[in-house]
C-alpha cells in the first residue's frame, strides 16, 4: 500500500509533468522525481517530442549515482524505442530499487510492459492510480485508445444563454479576463476547430498570443482546422495568416481555393453535404492530436452536440441579458425532455466579472 510520502512524491511528479502542458504533444505529459532516504535527488519532466523523457531528465538532474533510489513517475515508463530509448531501460541501468507510477500507459507498445520490464530486472514496480495523472493525459488516453482526440467545446454566452445579437454582433460578450483564460485552453490544445462562418464574421485569427505560454521564446500554435463545406473562406481571412498551420476541411468536390494551405475533403450527410465531424476527429487523431478545442458558432457547436462528439463543455457566462431575439448557444432542435443533452458540473470558477462553467459528459 502506498504511504503518505509516496502520494506526496507522486503528486509532485505529476505537478512537474504539467510543466509540459503546452509543448509535449503528441507525447503524453510526464514528470519524474528520484528520491532516496527522504532526499529528492533529481527532478524532470518531458518538454517536447524528440527530447529526453521525464525519467532521463530526472536522472540527469541528479548528477550523481541513484543506486537504491525510488523513481516516482506520473505515467508508466515506456518500454519501446521510439525517437528516444526506453525509459524503463534507463531506470534499470541507473539501478533504482523501486518505481512508483501514477497510471499505466495505454499505448499498445507499453500498457504494462514497462512495469513488467522493471520487475524482470528485479526492481519493485508499483502502480498507485492517481486521478490527477489521469486528468493530465485525458487527451493522450483518448487518442491511443479510441483514435480520436479529447474534445472540448467552448462558447461564451449571456445570462439568458445567448451568444450574439440577431444581427451577428458578438464581440465581446465576456470580459478581458475570460478571453485571457481562453488563451490557456488554446495553448494546451493540439488543434482548434471552427467554422468558416464564424471566422469570417469575426475575422478571427484563432492563435495563441499570450507570452505566458512561451517556452524557450516560442509559442507552440495549435493546428487550426476550419470546417468550410462550400470552400467560401477568402484567401485574405486572418485565420489563414501565420503563425501556425491551417487545415481547410470541406465537403464538396471543388478544387482547393487557397494556395499554400492544406485542404481535405470529408463529405458527410445532407444536401449540400456538410463536413463529416467524426471523420474530422479521426483525421486529427491520426495526426497525433490529443486535445481539440472547438470554438464555433451555434450551427457547428450544435452539430458536435447532436452527434455526441464531445467530452467537455466550457461555458463562459457574462452577467448580461441579450434578449429573446439574440442567437442561441447551439442549433439543437429538441422536442422532448428525454432528448436533452445531459452533463455534469466539473467546476464553476469566477473569471473576472464572468463565470466559467466546466461541464463533462454525464456518467463519466
Amino acid at each position: 500500500m502506498a504511504s503518505q510520502s509516496d502520494l506526496l512524491y507522486l503528486r509532485t511528479a505529476t505537478e512537474h509533468a504539467a510543466k509540459g502542458m503546452y509543448t509535449t504533444t503528441p507525447n503524453p505529459r510526464v514528470g519524474c522525481l528520484v528520491v532516496r532516504d527522504g532526499e529528492v535527488l533529481g527532478r524532470g519532466y518531458h518538454v517536447r517530442p524528440g527530447e529526453g523523457h521525464a525519467e532521463v531528465n530526472a536522472l540527469a538532474d541528479a548528477g550523481r549515482p541513484v543506486v537504491g533510489a525510488t523513481a516516482y513517475v506520473s505515467l508508466e515508463p515506456c518500454a519501446f524505442e521510439g525517437r528516444t530509448p526506453p525509459c524503463a531501460k534507463a531506470l534499470i541501468e541507473a539501478r533504482v530499487e523501486r518505481v512508483v507510477a501514477g497510471m499505466i500507459d495505454p499505448h499498445p507498445k507499453v500498457s504494462g510492459q514497462g512495469m513488467a520490464m522493471l520487475r524482470a530486472a528485479g526492481i519493485l514496480a508499483e502502480l498507485v492510480e492517481l486521478p490527477e495523472a489521469q486528468a493530465l493525459n485525458a487527451g493522450y488516453v483518448s487518442r491511443v485508445t479510441t483514435g480520436r482526440p479529447y474534445v472540448r467545446l467552448k462558447t461564451a454566452i449571456s445570462l439568458d444563454g445567448r451568444t450574439g445579437m440577431a444581427s451577428g454582433e458578438s464581440q465581446w460578450i465576456t470580459g478581458e479576463a475570460a478571453r485571457a483564460d481562453v488563451q490557456e485552453w488554446r495553448a494546451r490544445s493540439c488543434a482548434l476547430i471552427s467554422g468558416s462562418g464564424t471566422v469570417m464574421a469575426d475575422d478571427a485569427r484563432l492563435t495563441v498570443r499570450d507570452e505566458r505560454f512561451s517556452v524557450d521564446g516560442l509559442i507552440r500554435q495549435p493546428l487550426r482546422a476550419i470546417a468550410d463545406s462550400k470552400l467560401q473562406l477568402p484567401s485574405s481571412a486572418a485565420v489563414l495568416q501565420p503563425p501556425g498551420e491551417v487545415l481547410i476541411v470541406h465537403a464538396g468536390i471543388n478544387a482547393p481555393t487557397v494556395e499554400g494551405v492544406e485542404h481535405i475533403c470529408l463529405p458527410g450527410s445532407g444536401v449540400p453535404p456538410k463536413v463529416d465531424l467524426a471523420a474530422l476527429l479521426d483525421e486529427l487523431g491520426a495526426r497525433g492530436c490529443n486535445e481539440v478545442l472547438v470554438e464555433a458558432g451555434a450551427a457547428l457547436l450544435g452539430a458536435f452536440l447532436a452527434a455526441d462528439l464531445w467530452d467537455e463543455l466550457l461555458v463562459y457566462m457574462a452577467p448580461k441579458l441579450l434578449g429573446s431575439d439574440a442567437r442561441p448557444l447551439a442549433n439543437l432542435p429538441l422536442g422532448k425532455m428525454n432528448e436533452a443533452v445531459q452533463a455534469r458540473l466539473i467546476d464553476c470558477v469566477p473569471v473576472g466579472d464572468d463565470l466559467r462553467l466546466r461541464l463533462g459528459r454525464s456518467g463519466q
